[in-house]
Protein backbone atom coordinates (compact mmCIF):
# COMPACT_ATOMS: atom_id res chain seq x y z
CA UNK A 1 0.00 0.00 0.00
CA UNK A 2 3.06 2.24 0.83
CA UNK A 3 4.45 1.94 -2.55
CA UNK A 4 1.54 2.22 -4.58
CA UNK A 5 1.02 5.64 -3.08
CA UNK A 6 4.39 6.26 -3.32
CA UNK A 7 4.41 5.99 -6.70
CA UNK A 8 1.48 7.63 -7.28
CA UNK A 9 2.79 10.95 -5.63
CA UNK A 10 5.84 9.66 -8.35
CA UNK A 11 3.65 9.99 -10.91
CA UNK A 12 1.49 13.31 -9.88
CA UNK A 13 4.82 14.83 -9.06
CA UNK A 14 6.08 13.88 -12.93
CA UNK A 15 2.56 15.29 -14.30
CA UNK A 16 3.22 18.72 -12.12
CA UNK A 17 6.63 19.16 -13.58
CA UNK A 18 5.92 18.01 -17.04
CA UNK A 19 2.90 20.26 -17.04
CA UNK A 20 5.20 23.42 -15.57
CA UNK A 21 7.57 22.22 -17.86
CA UNK A 22 5.83 23.05 -20.97
CA UNK A 23 3.21 26.21 -19.33
CA UNK A 24 3.05 28.32 -22.10
CA UNK A 25 1.44 31.24 -19.42
CA UNK A 26 4.78 30.76 -17.60
CA UNK A 27 7.11 31.50 -20.79
CA UNK A 28 7.91 35.01 -21.58
CA UNK A 29 6.30 36.37 -24.27
CA UNK A 30 8.25 36.55 -27.65
CA UNK A 31 11.30 39.34 -28.66
CA UNK A 32 11.39 41.47 -31.48
CA UNK A 33 8.48 42.47 -34.07
CA UNK A 34 5.99 41.18 -36.20
CA UNK A 35 6.86 40.84 -39.46
CA UNK A 36 4.17 41.11 -42.53
CA UNK A 37 5.16 39.10 -45.05
CA UNK A 38 3.47 41.04 -48.47
CA UNK A 39 3.23 38.12 -51.34
CA UNK A 40 4.02 39.92 -54.72
CA UNK A 41 3.55 43.16 -53.03
CA UNK A 42 0.22 44.31 -53.24
CA UNK A 43 -1.85 41.73 -55.33
CA UNK A 44 -5.21 41.42 -56.72
CA UNK A 45 -7.03 38.85 -54.88
CA UNK A 46 -7.64 35.54 -56.85
CA UNK A 47 -9.55 32.34 -56.90
CA UNK A 48 -7.77 29.82 -56.22
CA UNK A 49 -9.93 26.98 -56.96
CA UNK A 50 -10.16 27.76 -60.56
CA UNK A 51 -8.96 24.94 -62.49
CA UNK A 52 -7.37 26.14 -65.64
CA UNK A 53 -3.84 27.53 -63.90
CA UNK A 54 -4.39 30.99 -64.89
CA UNK A 55 -5.76 33.31 -62.14
CA UNK A 56 -5.74 36.47 -63.52
CA UNK A 57 -8.67 35.31 -65.46
CA UNK A 58 -10.28 35.06 -62.03
CA UNK A 59 -9.42 38.28 -60.70
CA UNK A 60 -11.76 39.31 -57.86
CA UNK A 61 -13.14 42.75 -57.62
CA UNK A 62 -10.34 44.69 -54.76
CA UNK A 63 -11.17 48.23 -55.16
CA UNK A 64 -7.18 49.26 -56.31
CA UNK A 65 -5.04 49.11 -59.54
CA UNK A 66 -1.77 47.72 -58.17
CA UNK A 67 -0.21 44.79 -60.34
CA UNK A 68 1.40 42.25 -58.26
CA UNK A 69 5.56 41.92 -58.26
CA UNK A 70 5.50 45.12 -59.85
CA UNK A 71 7.91 48.23 -58.37
CA UNK A 72 5.05 50.28 -57.13
CA UNK A 73 3.31 47.41 -55.72
CA UNK A 74 5.68 46.67 -53.73
CA UNK A 75 6.18 50.05 -52.29
CA UNK A 76 2.55 50.28 -51.51
CA UNK A 77 3.37 47.38 -49.48
CA UNK A 78 6.00 49.05 -47.40
CA UNK A 79 3.13 51.52 -46.85
CA UNK A 80 0.91 49.34 -45.94
CA UNK A 81 3.08 47.76 -43.38
CA UNK A 82 5.07 45.26 -44.64
CA UNK A 83 8.62 44.61 -43.35
CA UNK A 84 9.16 41.62 -46.06
CA UNK A 85 8.58 41.09 -49.42
CA UNK A 86 7.92 37.33 -50.85
CA UNK A 87 8.66 37.48 -54.85
CA UNK A 88 9.08 35.19 -57.95
CA UNK A 89 12.06 34.65 -59.88
CA UNK A 90 12.22 33.43 -62.90
CA UNK A 91 15.28 33.57 -65.20
CA UNK A 92 14.81 34.91 -68.40
CA UNK A 93 16.36 33.22 -71.99
CA UNK A 94 19.77 35.83 -71.54
CA UNK A 95 20.18 34.85 -67.42
CA UNK A 96 18.48 38.15 -66.14
CA UNK A 97 16.51 37.03 -62.90
CA UNK A 98 12.65 38.58 -64.03
CA UNK A 99 10.74 38.98 -60.91
CA UNK A 100 7.31 37.54 -62.27
CA UNK A 101 4.53 35.10 -61.23
CA UNK A 102 4.39 32.86 -63.79
CA UNK A 103 6.75 30.70 -66.07
CA UNK A 104 4.39 31.35 -69.10
CA UNK A 105 3.66 34.67 -70.43
CA UNK A 106 0.16 34.29 -71.69
CA UNK A 107 -2.18 34.26 -68.88
CA UNK A 108 -1.16 37.69 -67.36
CA UNK A 109 0.75 39.54 -70.39
CA UNK A 110 -0.03 40.30 -74.12
CA UNK A 111 3.13 37.90 -74.86
CA UNK A 112 3.19 34.55 -75.21
CA UNK A 113 5.86 31.52 -74.41
CA UNK A 114 7.92 31.17 -71.77
CA UNK A 115 10.20 33.69 -69.45
CA UNK A 116 12.99 31.02 -70.10
CA UNK A 117 12.91 31.16 -74.00
CA UNK A 118 12.59 35.26 -74.12
CA UNK A 119 15.46 38.06 -73.73
CA UNK A 120 15.53 41.02 -71.17
CA UNK A 121 14.14 43.11 -73.60
CA UNK A 122 11.52 41.33 -74.78
CA UNK A 123 10.19 41.16 -71.68
CA UNK A 124 10.78 44.91 -70.53
CA UNK A 125 7.78 45.78 -73.60
CA UNK A 126 4.96 43.33 -72.17
CA UNK A 127 1.93 44.85 -70.56
CA UNK A 128 1.77 42.70 -67.38
CA UNK A 129 -1.79 43.69 -66.59
CA UNK A 130 -2.96 42.40 -70.11
CA UNK A 131 -4.92 39.30 -68.87
CA UNK A 132 -6.35 40.59 -65.53
CA UNK A 133 -10.28 40.09 -65.70
CA UNK A 134 -13.14 40.17 -62.65
CA UNK A 135 -16.04 39.48 -65.15
CA UNK A 136 -15.21 36.58 -67.65
CA UNK A 137 -12.94 38.73 -69.88
CA UNK A 138 -15.87 41.49 -70.25
CA UNK A 139 -14.02 44.14 -69.52
CA UNK A 140 -9.63 44.16 -68.40
CA UNK A 141 -9.41 47.03 -65.87
CA UNK A 142 -5.56 46.86 -65.56
CA UNK A 143 -4.69 46.80 -69.24
CA UNK A 144 -2.57 49.56 -70.38
CA UNK A 145 -1.07 49.80 -66.62
CA UNK A 146 1.77 46.99 -66.73
CA UNK A 147 3.46 48.32 -70.00
CA UNK A 148 7.64 48.28 -68.72
CA UNK A 149 6.54 46.75 -65.47
CA UNK A 150 8.46 43.92 -65.16
CA UNK A 151 11.20 44.32 -62.94
CA UNK A 152 14.72 42.50 -62.52
CA UNK A 153 15.79 40.89 -59.02
CA UNK A 154 18.70 43.70 -59.30
CA UNK A 155 16.08 46.56 -59.44
CA UNK A 156 14.11 45.27 -56.06
CA UNK A 157 17.57 44.34 -54.14
CA UNK A 158 18.82 48.21 -55.02
CA UNK A 159 15.24 49.99 -53.92
CA UNK A 160 14.59 47.58 -50.87
CA UNK A 161 17.45 47.46 -49.01
CA UNK A 162 16.10 47.66 -45.64
CA UNK A 163 13.28 45.09 -46.20
CA UNK A 164 13.57 41.44 -45.80
CA UNK A 165 13.15 39.56 -49.40
CA UNK A 166 12.40 36.69 -49.69
CA UNK A 167 12.83 34.93 -53.43
CA UNK A 168 10.47 31.73 -54.48
CA UNK A 169 12.80 29.95 -57.57
CA UNK A 170 10.75 27.93 -59.65
CA UNK A 171 14.03 25.51 -61.39
CA UNK A 172 17.60 25.70 -60.99
CA UNK A 173 18.37 27.94 -62.97
CA UNK A 174 16.40 31.10 -61.56
CA UNK A 175 19.20 30.35 -58.55
CA UNK A 176 22.08 31.10 -61.10
CA UNK A 177 20.03 33.98 -62.48
CA UNK A 178 19.65 35.51 -58.98
CA UNK A 179 22.92 34.93 -57.44
CA UNK A 180 24.27 36.82 -60.58
CA UNK A 181 22.01 39.20 -59.56
CA UNK A 182 23.02 40.12 -56.33
CA UNK A 183 26.44 40.54 -57.38
CA UNK A 184 25.42 42.94 -60.37
CA UNK A 185 23.54 44.99 -57.87
CA UNK A 186 26.56 44.79 -55.57
CA UNK A 187 24.46 43.43 -52.31
CA UNK A 188 25.40 40.81 -50.49
CA UNK A 189 23.18 38.28 -49.66
CA UNK A 190 22.24 38.25 -45.69
CA UNK A 191 20.16 37.27 -42.78
CA UNK A 192 17.40 39.70 -44.43
CA UNK A 193 17.21 36.73 -47.59
CA UNK A 194 15.31 34.10 -48.00
CA UNK A 195 14.71 31.90 -50.44
CA UNK A 196 11.81 29.61 -51.34
CA UNK A 197 11.28 26.66 -54.50
CA UNK A 198 11.59 23.31 -55.01
CA UNK A 199 14.00 20.72 -53.76
CA UNK A 200 16.21 21.05 -56.86
CA UNK A 201 16.20 24.61 -57.46
CA UNK A 202 16.80 24.78 -53.67
CA UNK A 203 19.79 22.63 -53.73
CA UNK A 204 21.42 24.37 -56.56
CA UNK A 205 21.25 27.49 -54.81
CA UNK A 206 22.89 26.02 -52.16
CA UNK A 207 25.75 24.97 -54.65
CA UNK A 208 26.21 28.32 -55.63
CA UNK A 209 26.16 29.86 -52.14
CA UNK A 210 25.64 29.00 -48.20
CA UNK A 211 24.10 32.43 -47.10
CA UNK A 212 21.09 33.90 -46.63
CA UNK A 213 18.16 31.32 -45.65
CA UNK A 214 15.56 28.81 -46.74
CA UNK A 215 11.89 28.65 -46.75
CA UNK A 216 11.82 24.78 -47.10
CA UNK A 217 8.55 22.72 -45.82
CA UNK A 218 10.31 19.34 -45.92
CA UNK A 219 12.88 21.16 -43.70
CA UNK A 220 10.04 22.31 -41.42
CA UNK A 221 8.03 19.22 -41.09
CA UNK A 222 11.09 17.58 -39.42
CA UNK A 223 11.76 20.02 -37.33
CA UNK A 224 8.20 19.66 -36.11
CA UNK A 225 8.44 15.96 -35.95
CA UNK A 226 11.33 15.96 -33.82
CA UNK A 227 9.71 18.77 -31.10
CA UNK A 228 6.72 16.77 -31.18
CA UNK A 229 8.52 13.46 -30.23
CA UNK A 230 10.96 15.53 -27.71
CA UNK A 231 9.74 19.08 -26.61
CA UNK A 232 7.87 17.39 -23.75
CA UNK A 233 11.43 17.47 -22.30
CA UNK A 234 12.23 20.84 -23.04
CA UNK A 235 14.65 19.61 -26.02
CA UNK A 236 14.67 20.95 -29.46
CA UNK A 237 15.51 18.96 -31.99
CA UNK A 238 18.76 20.17 -34.25
CA UNK A 239 16.95 19.63 -37.41
CA UNK A 240 14.94 23.14 -36.23
CA UNK A 241 18.56 24.88 -35.59
CA UNK A 242 18.47 27.27 -38.34
CA UNK A 243 15.55 26.34 -39.82
CA UNK A 244 12.49 28.15 -40.92
CA UNK A 245 9.61 26.56 -39.44
CA UNK A 246 5.96 26.65 -41.06
CA UNK A 247 4.07 27.31 -37.75
CA UNK A 248 0.25 26.40 -37.65
CA UNK A 249 -1.93 29.30 -37.64
CA UNK A 250 -4.65 27.61 -35.45
CA UNK A 251 -3.77 26.26 -32.00
CA UNK A 252 -1.88 23.23 -32.20
CA UNK A 253 -1.98 21.09 -29.13
CA UNK A 254 0.77 18.61 -30.69
CA UNK A 255 3.19 21.29 -30.04
CA UNK A 256 4.84 21.21 -26.14
CA UNK A 257 4.33 24.72 -24.92
CA UNK A 258 2.21 26.00 -27.62
CA UNK A 259 1.83 28.83 -27.95
CA UNK A 260 4.22 30.59 -26.23
CA UNK A 261 7.11 28.48 -24.62
CA UNK A 262 7.11 26.83 -28.21
CA UNK A 263 7.99 30.44 -29.89
CA UNK A 264 10.48 30.79 -27.19
CA UNK A 265 12.04 27.33 -27.48
CA UNK A 266 12.33 28.05 -31.48
CA UNK A 267 13.76 31.36 -31.40
CA UNK A 268 16.16 30.32 -29.21
CA UNK A 269 17.14 27.68 -31.33
CA UNK A 270 18.23 30.26 -34.21
CA UNK A 271 14.65 28.63 -36.06
CA UNK A 272 12.78 31.80 -37.80
CA UNK A 273 9.19 31.60 -37.68
CA UNK A 274 6.86 31.55 -40.43
CA UNK A 275 3.00 31.32 -40.06
CA UNK A 276 0.92 31.32 -43.66
CA UNK A 277 -2.61 31.38 -44.90
CA UNK A 278 -5.09 28.00 -45.77
CA UNK A 279 -2.31 26.52 -48.40
CA UNK A 280 -2.74 23.60 -50.82
CA UNK A 281 -0.19 20.80 -50.65
CA UNK A 282 3.32 22.57 -52.22
CA UNK A 283 1.76 26.04 -51.60
CA UNK A 284 2.61 29.18 -49.66
CA UNK A 285 -0.30 31.35 -49.53
CA UNK A 286 -1.07 34.14 -47.61
CA UNK A 287 -4.04 35.18 -45.47
CA UNK A 288 -6.01 36.74 -47.67
CA UNK A 289 -9.36 38.41 -45.29
CA UNK A 290 -8.69 40.21 -42.12
CA UNK A 291 -11.04 37.68 -40.06
CA UNK A 292 -8.09 35.17 -40.30
CA UNK A 293 -5.86 37.62 -38.04
CA UNK A 294 -8.04 36.14 -35.31
CA UNK A 295 -6.06 32.44 -35.57
CA UNK A 296 -2.79 33.98 -35.33
CA UNK A 297 -1.46 33.69 -31.33
CA UNK A 298 -1.56 36.91 -29.98
CA UNK A 299 1.76 38.67 -29.28
CA UNK A 300 3.38 35.94 -32.32
CA UNK A 301 6.62 37.78 -33.07
CA UNK A 302 7.85 36.13 -36.41
CA UNK A 303 7.26 35.98 -40.38
CA UNK A 304 3.50 36.15 -41.15
CA UNK A 305 2.65 35.77 -44.86
CA UNK A 306 -0.10 38.07 -46.30
CA UNK A 307 -1.74 36.99 -49.72
CA UNK A 308 -3.66 40.38 -49.53
CA UNK A 309 -1.82 43.30 -48.58
CA UNK A 310 -4.61 45.78 -49.31
CA UNK A 311 -7.25 44.56 -46.69
CA UNK A 312 -5.37 42.54 -44.15
CA UNK A 313 -2.45 44.82 -44.17
CA UNK A 314 -4.16 48.25 -43.53
CA UNK A 315 -6.43 46.02 -41.12
CA UNK A 316 -3.63 45.88 -38.98
CA UNK A 317 -2.19 48.97 -39.07
CA UNK A 318 -5.65 50.95 -37.96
Amino acid sequence: MRRSRIALLLVAAAAVTLSLTNASWLASKPAGPLTLVAHRGVAQPQDHAAGDGCGARHMRVSGHNFIENTLFSMQNAVRFGARALMLDVHASADGQAMIFRDAKLGCRTNGSGRIADRPLAYLRQLDIGHGYTADDGRTFPLRGRGIGGMPVAEEVLRGFPNIVLIFTLAEPRDADALVAAFARAGVAIGDRHGFSGPPEALARLRRLTQAGWLLDPRASEACLAGYRAWGWLGRVPASCRGTTVIVPRRGEWTLWGWPYRFFSRLSGAGAHLFIQGDAGEGELVGLEQPEQLGEVPHDYRGLLLIEDMYQVGRALRR
